[in-house]
């Protein structure tokens, strides 16, 4: 739905990518799980580029940078067996296939704001798919719309918008740093939610992915 105001004219946005959780299960076949990524990507960008294990040098640095809730770096919290940091949107559907298809629980991250750690700890084998990379926002002044991906931020929302016009927003979160997929999920509350609703209340369209890994 569309909201516009001769005072601040509201663009309506549409989220690109969101991800269906895919169930639990205690399963350890990692060797498996990777082979499977590769055999379910059909992107031209290699599935291979984008997943991370313990023995990589950056994967702690890529589990902790949007982790908001410091008792995920303790000894004791389980650690993912693999991130997935998706260049496109064909690394989300094999991760969500790879990871129902050998009992690995998915955790989706986009800003990971989560201080519960939904996003990044779990209590069974899991592997975490990484928004971050899937960040793009395409402005259309002439529709007053924007498609935006789900591991955009509200901050690089807000600036694109502003780089548009001086006169536009969005509805949404106070924390530049939420990611918009999360965000999104949960409503979205915001300054401005009294006169113009919540970030989902503007929400037009949206390309999902769901638990079978079909978009």
């Amino acid at each position: 739905m569309k909201i516009s105001s001769s005072i601040f004219p509201i663009i309506s946005i549409f989220i690109l990518l969101s991800i269906s959780s895919v169930t639990p299960s205690d399963s350890d076949d990692f060797d498996d799980f990777i082979r499977c990524l590769p055999q379910q990507s059909n992107s031209s960008l290699p599935i291979t580029d984008a997943i991370l294990t313990p023995n990589n040098s950056t994967f702690q640095s890529i589990y902790q940078l949007r982790a908001n809730n410091l008792r995920t770096f303790l000894s004791a919290t389980s650690r993912p067996v693999a991130i997935i940091t998706a260049l496109h949107p064909s690394h989300a559907q094999a991760a969500i296939i790879c990871a129902k298809r050998h009992d690995f629980q998915l955790r989706i991250r986009s800003g990971g704001h989560d201080f519960e750690g939904l996003s990044y700890t779990s209590k069974f084998p899991f592997v975490i798919l990484d928004m971050f990379n899937l960040n793009s926002i395409d402005i259309d002044m002439s529709t007053e719309t924007a498609w935006v991906q789900a591991g955009a931020t509200t901050g690089e929302l807000y600036y694109r918008i502003a780089e548009k016009s001086n006169v536009h927003g969005f509805p949404s979160g106070v924390w530049t740093t939420l990611g918009i997929g999360g965000h999104f999920s949960g409503g979205g509350y915001g300054f401005l939610m009294r006169k113009y609703g919540l970030s989902i209340d503007n929400v037009i369209d949206a390309q999902l992915i769901d638990a079978n890994g079909r978009i």
